[in-house]
């Protein structure tokens, strides 16, 4: 709370006031930020009389109590980066725009890593007249990297939902885009979510074990839906079902592994009655892409199936792992049991936007370790490419470094897989967890960033401790990811490899 608040004063006279809501908090808030109030003119301190469980009413709180001609929200968790506030305004008055929005920067604490919001949208300034311009600006559902002129949201009665109402900022942000406000976006960092994943209680967002936290989650796209469609909007409205199916679907298809039975039995129950909702025209936008795929899988099957197959085309970037279907007839479909689930649209795209399918497998050794790979045909795409190299590359989870880069030839084996073997000098990439990144190059130019799919089974995942010259031992723990994806542990010498044994054995008493 304390850093929330001191980032926006921090922001120097472009902020007249700030306005901390304290929700009825029982945690110490109060007091705390009537310190802080007691030495600073700008911060003014509203307390609500009851609590209202969520953060819409808090939100609204301070809208109705702001005086600024313009209005910015900052969640107590998060902070704004220097500067945020200077240009949020600057594009906002020069552009005579009602909203002015800038890059969020989403930081994972305790390692500080960081990853970019919806960056593609703010890669360069941009004015535009009216949001169905720009379809896209749908998927940044966040309403905290954005400034708002205050007259605007007032004129319009555009407010949170009240109560307790999981993501907010998806009904928000819809009726922001439904009144069609000129927009200015800026490439600037305006806005640092900070996000504690091992925190013991998680925040409403993250909560995604739940049924509740789905359930939700459709309920909010669906609102946002008839907001938009109300409103005239049909392009944006178009463009928040598919977003619906091209993030939301996709994110927690990828967890459905990680949930038991009846979570998994809800999910797929209820995901299929708001897909019932789509008509043809949703369906139509981008069809091979990959979450509409995995929804014409959901739609189509009353009980879960295909799991696993279904994680990895969910993953990102997609994998279609094989069996590769055909009708009688010879189009391609999604499995001898969902012969309605069409793949046609697939053969129509190239080979450098197919959601390709390479298998790995690390092979931990004290003399040379290696990779195998090995790529699949997709209904003679890959093959009218001709699957050349493929880049190898391992990327630090935690930030942008990056080890063990190579390339090695592709060849074929058999009609239907290329294989290849790349060397890994464990050492050369050292301490920490490592993610395998793979670019697939053609004959024809063209060329694929994926990731690789990780062979289980026959002690393929087994940690090894591996006898090094630089280190004198190395422990390796090749492991696929949540969406299925080959990554890599490393711990270096001695004191890497007690760590790893003292985390395991806490683990177990536990």
């Amino acid at each position: 709370m304390a850093d929330a608040v001191r980032s926006a004063l921090a922001q120097g006279p472009a902020v007249a006031e700030v306005i901390a809501v304290d929700d009825c908090s029982t945690d110490g808030s109060d007091e705390l930020l009537g310190r802080l109030a007691a030495g600073e003119p700008r911060l003014r301190v509203v307390r609500r009389d009851v609590n209202s469980g969520g953060c819409g009413s808090p939100r609204n709180t301070g809208i109705d109590a702001a005086t600024a001609p313009y209005v910015m929200f900052l969640d107590s968790d998060d902070v704004l980066p220097a500067g945020a506030v200077d240009a949020l305004l600057a594009a906002a008055t020069e552009a005579r725009a009602e909203v002015a929005s800038g890059l969020c920067v989403r930081r994972e604490l305790p390692s500080g890593s960081e990853q970019s919001w919806q960056e593609d949208l703010y890669a360069e300034r941009t004015v535009l007249d009216e949001p169905s311009r720009r379809p896209r600006l749908v998927h940044d559902t966040l309403c905290v990297n954005k400034l708002y002129r205050t007259d605007f949201l007032r004129e319009h009665g555009i407010r949170f939902p009240e109560g307790r109402f999981l993501y907010e900022d998806f009904v928000f942000v819809a009726r922001v885009l439904a009144a069609g406000p000129r927009l200015a976006l800026v490439p600037d960092r305006v806005y640092v979510w900070q996000v504690r994943r091992s925190a013991e209680r998680l925040s409403l967002s993250l909560d995604r074990g739940r049924i509740a936290n789905w359930t939700a989650r459709i309920e909010a796209c669906a609102l946002a839906y008839d907001i938009l469609l109300s409103a005239g909007q049909k392009d944006l409205a178009r463009a928040a079902r598919a977003k619906f199916l091209d993030h939301d679907v996709r994110m927690y298809a990828r967890e459905l592994g990680l949930r038991d039975a009846d979570y998994r039995h809800a999910w797929w129950t209820r995901t299929r009655e708001y897909l019932a909702r789509y008509d043809a025209a949703d369906w139509e936008l981008s069809p091979a892409a990959p979450g509409r795929l995995l929804a014409r899988v959901i739609l189509a099957s009353p009980e879960p199936r295909d799991l696993s197959r279904l994680r990895e085309l969910a993953a990102r970037p997609a994998r279609l792992l094989p069996p590769y279907a055909r009708t009688p007839e010879g189009d391609p479909v999604w499995s001898a049991g969902l012969p309605e689930v069409s793949l046609a649209p697939l053969l129509a795209r190239p080979a450098a936007t197919l959601p390709l399918a390479v298998d790995a497998e690390l092979r931990p050794s004290a003399r040379a370790s290696l990779l195998r790979l090995r790529l699949h045909e997709l209904y003679g795409k890959v093959a009218e490419a001709g699957p050349r190299e493929v880049d190898v590359v391992w990327q630090a989870r935690d930030d942008d470094r990056t080890r063990g880069r190579t390339t090695v030839a592709l060849t074929p084996s058999g009609a239907d897989v290329w294989v290849a073997e790349a060397p890994v000098d464990l050492a050369g990439i050292g301490s920490g967890t490592w993610d395998l990144l793979l670019t697939v190059h053609f004959s024809d130019g063209q060329r694929r960033e994926v990731t690789a799919h990780a062979l289980t089974g026959a002690g393929r995942l087994r940690r090894s401790a591996v006898p090094s010259a630089v280190y004198g031992v190395l422990l390796a723990q090749p492991y696929a990811t949540h969406s299925g994806a080959l990554a890599l542990r490393l711990a270096t010498g001695l004191r890497g490899v007690l760590t790893v044994a003292r985390g395991r054995l806490r683990r177990l008493l536990r």
